[in-house]
């Protein structure tokens, strides 16, 4: 999902609201949250997850291609761990997806990642949380 879809699918979900003002809050949003974690703060989501900014330390590393070494620099990367509610909706939705698809059951299942199917998926259920 892009920016531009998930600000269509709250201008859906909340039609009373004007699509400026819903882009801005969303903007307003990620840029709060990349000011928190240029910051070093860590970014908790109950239900969704967690975002962390993690050193990388410098290394030698090789080039795949000549074998040739290189030194690469320490850099920062930013982390997510998934939460227990969404992992949960995940795995509801995978294992929902995965009976309805046919095949015996000793053939390895199709990877979810690869069914577009699974979108349709996510959302159902009775969750508490609310969609977007």
């Amino acid at each position: 999902m892009t920016k531009s879809q998930l600000i269509e699918r709250i201008v859906e979900k909340a039609p009373h609201v004007p699509p400026r003002r819903i882009e801005a809050i969303v903007n307003a949003v990620f840029e709060r949250m990349t000011q928190a974690l240029k910051a070093g703060e860590r970014i908790e989501l109950r239900g969704f997850g967690c975002f962390a900014v993690k050193s990388r330390p410098a290394r030698l590393a090789r080039n795949p291609k000549t074998g040739a070494p290189v030194a690469l620099k320490q850099r920062v990367a930013v982390s997510f761990a998934p939460g227990k509610e969404l992992r949960e909706r995940i795995n509801r939705a995978r294992s929902r997806l995965q009976d309805d698809l046919p095949g015996p059951a000793h053939l390895p299942r199709m990877s979810v990642l690869r069914v577009p199917a699974l979108a349709s998926h996510l959302g159902s259920g009775s969750e508490v949380a609310p969609r977007i």
